[in-house]
């Protein structure tokens, strides 16, 4: 989060009484990897322009493959041009120096856990830090069945999978042994200097998981939709023993409500940390786009 000083004067008094932080909710970026902007060069260009603009972060999304003909609840159309996020995340890091970067979401259960690991270690390596996993359990049927990944143990897999992956990342000696992913007396390097995961999702189990397993949670919805959600969460904090080296859960929402300065300071209001926004959605130029939504904050 942006932190702005400010000094207060007390009404009706010009001497200057103490300082106050003003915090200002960040944004970032999402759906920049699809449709009519994949072209190497507008990539780069695009890459480029967000962050001179201000922006903290480009989350880039993955669905390996999409039902044909389209079906509810997919979210695009078959011939949707989608790159696979951390190829795109790594063309945008040797682009940018400060723009963080995340996946929002892969889905965790169709990727080889170890591989990944490798992958998100060396994104985080040529990042310089910046990266960010954003995971999610999948809800495809279609999908998964292409992958052959069994979509009724979606939520067990992520979770063994974030363990095993911290283990390569973490543990002097790596290992793990669980349902879906085994191994020991093996090693990885380079190890990553800021292995962040990111959890999305709204039940229950994911809201859970953000708790125990998460550094951030990935929340889509209206400001209301956030609010009830945000709610959950701390009913599900009271119960859920959360590891003091996650430190406190950071809050990022996709937004998907239409946005103003006031609906923006609505999501802020209620303690959003970073508000995600889809420039693409806003009715005109792209270009426009980005630089209208980050004068919302």
């Amino acid at each position: 989060m942006n932190v702005w000083w400010a000094e207060y004067v007390e009404f009706g008094r010009n001497d200057r009484r103490h300082s106050i932080v003003v915090l200002i909710m960040d944004m970032g970026v999402q759906g920049l990897n699809m449709g009519d902007t994949v072209a190497p060069a507008e990539t780069l260009r695009l890459a480029e322009l967000v962050e001179q603009l201000g922006y903290r972060s480009w989350w880039a999304a993955e669905h390996v493959v999409l039902p044909s003909p389209r079906v509810d609840p997919s979210p695009s159309e078959p011939d949707t041009n989608l790159l696979d996020p951390l190829i795109n995340l790594s063309f945008v890091a040797a682009a940018t120096s400060r723009l963080e970067l995340g996946t929002g979401i892969v889905i965790l259960p169709q990727r080889n856990p170890v591989v990944l690991a490798k992958q998100v270690a060396s994104l985080d390596v040529l990042s310089s830090g910046r990266f960010t996993l954003g995971v999610g359990a999948g809800y495809l049927t279609q999908e998964m069945t292409a992958v052959g990944v069994p979509l009724a143990d979606r939520g067990r897999r992520t979770d063994e999978y974030i363990d095993a992956m911290r283990a390569l990342w973490h543990s002097p000696a790596p290992a793990y042994d669980g349902k879906y992913v085994s191994f020991s007396g093996v090693d990885a390097h380079p190890r990553p200097s800021n292995a962040r995961i990111a959890v999305g999702g709204a039940s229950d189990g994911a809201l859970r998981r953000a708790l125990v397993r998460g550094n951030a949670w990935i929340g889509v919805g209206t400001p209301e939709e956030t609010a009830a959600n945000l709610k959950r969460i701390r009913r599900l904090s009271a119960i859920t023993e959360r590891p003091e080296s996650l430190g406190a859960l950071e809050i990022n929402v996709v937004a998907t409500a239409a946005l103003d300065a006031s609906v923006v300071r609505q999501y802020e209001d209620l303690g959003v940390d970073q508000l995600i926004v889809f420039p693409s959605s806003v009715d005109m130029p792209l270009d426009e786009a980005l630089a209208k939504l980050i004068t919302l904050r």
